[in-house]
């Protein structure tokens, strides 16, 4: 309930009011208790406060149980008697709605909430992973990688796509960005994948959250109160403390410094905060209380809503200022301890015992302790929680869906688009290699065609000229066989007429010869006949003639 400047929370036992100023409300808080004492009844009487002063408010619904802050609330026995038990009036405490925006990670009970990869960065990204050092360097490049080459990282499958780009060219990517092993880049894959099974897929997208639109008013001046419906998104620890980390770190990077303001900015309400801390790695704890003790120069107020104050890091758990403690129970040791610690984070309060108070109160009742003007928490004080304006319980899905839909900034969220980015562009680019492959490989078969012709033709060619020498060898084989043949029946003919000449000389001589030796003879005889007788005529003569013949036959043939 906001008058006066100033946010009333409850009122004690003796009738005095609690306030928390809204100067102050950027020193954060905590609403914390056991379950069914009221810490819901709480969050949104603080809601409904800041609405009223102007100031936006974004808080997780968790049960589903916040939905009636669009709808009036309803007077009846239980409200009127908490009133009459404070002391107010049902003409002082107005029944009336809210401006309201649903939201929904998974695009099911609100507008679709969604922030991009590159929105997240690899830092905060690695931290909610929880990659290694050496896994986070590498989620960096990546980043840096499609940052070289002009490649949006939107959604999960352009970091997969991108990732697994540099595992294909990590030999030629080392010499440029260092060391790269795909058993790491497989390692951060991996860790994707599991996170887009909890919705992460649908988280990273377009179009993205505007922060601007949640720091704005109606046209009555309320802060509009912003509600993320969690019901599903709860049962995945992993994805709630990536949106939760995701929009602390967004506020505190987007926003100005502004120091302290008479109002902060914008309150976020973080309920069944203990999702944000279990578990998580140191690195990601020592992120989370950075934000939370920096974000406040913002003007941007953080409380946390648990069951116990030991869910909170004592990094962060000193950094709230306002705190609400509603009831808590302890059966054992353990629990015990526990309550003694929340108590002892009070300033003490001479009137009560702070311990024994915690274990006792009722549902509707809580100590709180809020900072005063000068930054000092007040001494611990036994509150009666004021009842909320609005509609308490959830609506019904009708009314939700008519809230939803008739949102100006539905428009603006409810449609998915899926912008060319780094999946698309590798996506082409490998079809262009595949394409560039495939021409590369028709033109090698080209070339081999052509070669192989080449080489046909040039066989053939070899072949016809090696036919054409042997032709022409063989002829001239042929052409000198019949020279060779000419020339010897020439030289056969020369001969013939050789030895015919030859005959024909040895034929007259051999004439010659007869005639000479028959003349010799002849006179021969004559001479013997002469000497001889008549006898010795006819016998010299032929024998004569026979020696003659002899003697010159001999002279011939030698």
């Amino acid at each position: 309930m906001y008058r006066d400047q100033k946010i009333l929370v409850g009122k004690t036992e003796k009738g005095e009011e609690i306030f928390m100023l809204p100067k102050m409300a950027n020193r954060h808080g905590l609403i914390a208790g056991a379950t069914g004492t009221g810490k819901t009844v709480t969050l949104k009487v603080l809601a409904e406060s800041f609405s009223d002063a102007g100031v936006p408010v974004f808080f997780a619904d968790v049960k589903g149980d916040l939905s009636g802050c669009c709808a009036g609330g309803v007077m009846n026995d239980k409200i009127a008697s908490r009133l009459a038990g404070l002391g107010i009036g049902e003409e002082e405490f107005a029944l009336k709605k809210y401006p309201v925006n649903f939201w929904d990670v998974y695009g099911e009970e609100g507008m679709p909430l969604r922030t991009t990869i590159t929105e997240m960065g690899p830092i905060l990204l690695a931290r909610i992973l929880g990659l290694t050092e050496v896994q986070t360097d590498l989620l960096t490049i990546a980043f840096k990688v499609a940052d070289d080459n002009g490649m949006l990282l939107i959604d999960t499958k352009d970091l997969k796509a991108t990732l697994n780009y540099i595992g294909e060219n990590a030999q030629d990517l080392s010499m440029q960005y260092g060391n790269i092993t795909k058993q790491s880049l497989a390692v951060i894959i991996r860790s994707i994948v599991a996170l887009e099974t909890e919705g992460a897929d649908l988280f990273f997208g377009e179009p993205a959250l505007s922060i601007s639109d949640w720091l704005s008013r109606d046209c009555d001046g309320k802060g509009i109160i912003q509600i993320l419906d969690c019901r599903k998104l709860v049962n995945n620890p992993t994805m709630y403390a990536t949106f939760l980390l995701w929009m602390m770190s967004e506020l505190f990077e987007t926003l100005p410094e502004v120091g302290d303001l008479e109002r902060p900015k914008m309150i976020f309400f973080f309920d069944e905060a203990h999702l944000l801390f279990d578990d998580a790695p140191k690195s990601l704890l020592t992120k989370i209380e950075q934000v939370v003790k920096l974000i406040r120069s913002k003007g941007v107020g953080i409380y946390f809503v648990t069951q116990n104050p030991g869910d909170i890091p004592d990094g962060v758990l000193a950094q709230l200022g306002n705190k609400v403690q509603h009831a808590l129970h302890a059966y054992t040791p353990a629990e015990q301890k526990a309550v003694k610690a929340a108590a002892s984070s009070y300033r003490v309060n001479p009137e009560f015992d702070t311990y024994e108070t915690i274990m006792a109160l009722q549902t509707g009742e809580a100590i709180c302790s809020m900072l005063d003007e000068n930054g000092v928490p007040g001494v611990a004080m036994k509150t009666t929680i004021l009842p909320p304006q609005s509609y308490m319980g959830a609506v019904s899905e009708e009314e939700r869906d008519r809230e939803i839909k008739s949102n100006l900034l539905y428009t603006k969220y409810s449609d998915f688009y899926d912008r060319d980015s780094a999946f698309e562009f590798l996506q082409r680019r490998n079809i262009e290699l595949a394409e560039a492959a495939e021409a590369e490989k028709a033109r090698i078969a080209e070339e081999k065609e052509a070669e192989k012709a080449r080489i046909a033709e040039e066989k053939a060619a070899e072949k016809a000229r090696i036919a054409e020498e042997k032709a022409a060898e063989k002829a001239a084989l042929a052409e000198q066989k019949a020279a060779e043949k000419a020339a010897l029946a020439e030289q056969k003919a020369a001969q013939k007429a050789a030895l015919a000449k030859q005959k024909a000389v040895k034929s007259a001589v051999k004439g010659v010869a007869s005639s000479t030796a028959g003349t010799l003879g002849r006179q021969l005889g004559k001479s013997l006949g002469s000497a001889g007788g008549s006898f010795g005529k006819t016998l010299g003569g032929n024998v004569g003639a026979s020696l003659g013949r002899g003697i010159i036959g001999t002279l011939f043939k030698l």
